[in-house]
């Protein structure tokens, strides 16, 4: 399977593009904006958009998802149908940040905690990881040790908890009882800023460092 990063919309938001390289079908997770930007990725590796995968429904991760799987005619899966209410504030939103066009959309599947996803011959694991939104959700693709979580953690900080529904202490325990779990090797895409490992995480975010949280 082969990643490639796009960065989207005004907030530099990661589009994680994963291509099956057995069968040229395409998965793109969070596809915000920027939508020619994207396809451009996809036609530079000749793949073929099979689906759309959501990990939550702000603005700059999902604003321009509905109108990306229209363009395909590919489903929308993900996330968790606790971020229905963020989804149906699309057009608001969008008004409010400049965006053009936003509209909300239903996704063809709501995702739940233990779920997978697939596309050409690839699984990702999905654990529904509350707390920057309600119906976060991350995606884990084991054979290659690879996880897209998007604002649930970053390199050297976390996600806020300070919009509607979101709780700090709830984001700490997602991170603790999901991720880490996964293993310390797991590299990570955040939905903002460089990847890292959870392992360099676990040993020096000032957030939810092992040091700082005591364990």
């Amino acid at each position: 399977m082969k990643l490639l990063i796009v960065p989207v919309t005004p907030f530099m938001q990661n589009c994680s593009v994963l291509v099956c390289e057995r069968t040229g079908k395409a998965a793109a997770i969070d596809p915000g904006g920027d939508l020619d930007r994207i396809d451009a990725a996809l036609r530079g590796e000749s793949a073929t958009l099979e689906k759309i995968f959501l990990t939550h429904g702000h603005i700059d991760h999902c604003g321009q998802a509905g109108q990306f799987a229209e363009r395909h005619k590919v489903p929308i899966e993900g996330p968790h149908r606790d971020d229905r209410f963020w989804i149906e504030q699309l057009p608001s939103q969008g008004k409010m940040f400049g965006f053009a066009r936003l509209a909300a959309f239903e996704p063809n599947r709501w995702l739940e905690d233990g779920d997978s996803v697939s596309f050409g011959e690839q699984t990702l694991e999905v654990f529904h990881c509350p707390g920057h939104t309600p119906g976060h959700v991350i995606f884990f693709h084991a054979p290659s040790r690879l996880a897209i979580v998007g604002d649930v953690l970053f390199q050297g900080s976390i996600g806020r908890t300070d919009f509607p529904r979101g709780d700090h202490a709830t984001l700490l325990r997602s991170i603790t009882g999901k991720l880490w779990p996964l293993g310390d090797d797991v590299a990570f895409v955040p939905g903002h800023g460089p990847m890292s490992t959870f392992g360099d995480e676990r040993a020096g975010n000032p957030f939810v460092g092992d040091a700082v949280l005591g364990r």
